[in-house]
């Protein structure tokens, strides 16, 4: 569903965005600020679906005239309207949000590795530094399962090989596979940046999420570490 008005707002909203960007690098506060927004995106949404479920569970795509083209009196169609419009505008922010959330995880990593790697330099300490890259490194997810000409296999990710970076999820951010599922879902299309440990020895991948002959975006299983 089409949203002009507010489509024209969402893109001043970006301009202003990526205006602020350019004079300062994301901070973690700037990253919370973009979840709890994305939490608020989410909680509306599910008030609006709610609203749907309550006439007659029409949901986003239920006929809202009769047979006789009329509408339907066990409704309230401009309720159902309303509604419908404020999801499509809302899915919408929802996607950009979370792109936004994704490249600002990323340039934080990108930061926190270029300061590690500055710190490295002058830091006598060879020990600690090991120790810290050991902790960040430390995989969370294995491959066990990689389909025959799907993007996993033509990404050169190979049964066995164990997850340290996916996209902006790692060791330090992974809670359940919902956190890898979301990244796929809002990169399908896009190249993300995969670190894998493959006999001891880090791997850096280009896993591009799409759609392919089988199911699935990637046509791999992953499974969690137990730690």
């Amino acid at each position: 569903m089409h949203c002009p008005g507010r489509n024209l707002i969402c893109s001043k909203l970006n301009l202003e965005h990526h205006a602020r960007t350019k004079m300062s690098a994301p901070s973690v506060a700037s990253v919370k600020e973009l979840i709890a927004q994305k939490d608020a995106l989410e909680a509306e949404l599910k008030e609006l679906m709610d609203v749907l479920e309550s006439q007659g569970g029409v949901g986003m795509d239920g006929p809202i005239l009769d047979e006789e083209q009329y509408p339907r009196s066990d409704i309230d169609v401009y309720t159902v309207r309303h509604a419908r419009h404020r999801i499509a505008c809302l899915q919408n922010d929802h996607k950009a949000k979370m792109k936004e959330i994704e490249e600002n995880l990323y340039q934080l990593h990108e930061e926190a590795r270029k300061q590690k790697e500055q710190a490295m330099e002058v830091d006598s300490s060879a020990q600690e530094t090991k120790v810290d890259t050991a902790i960040d490194e430390k995989p969370f997810a294995k491959i066990d399962r990689v389909d025959s000409g799907s993007p996993a296999s033509q990404a050169g990710l190979t049964l066995g090989d164990e997850i340290i970076e996916f996209g902006s999820v790692n060791v330090k951010n992974f809670t359940t596979l919902q956190n890898i599922a979301t990244v796929v879902q809002h990169s399908q299309g896009s190249p993300l940046h995969v670190t894998v440990l493959r006999q001891g020895e880090r791997t850096h991948l280009s896993l591009t999420p799409q759609t392919w002959s089988g199911k699935g975006l990637l046509g791999c299983n992953i499974v969690p570490l137990k730690r």
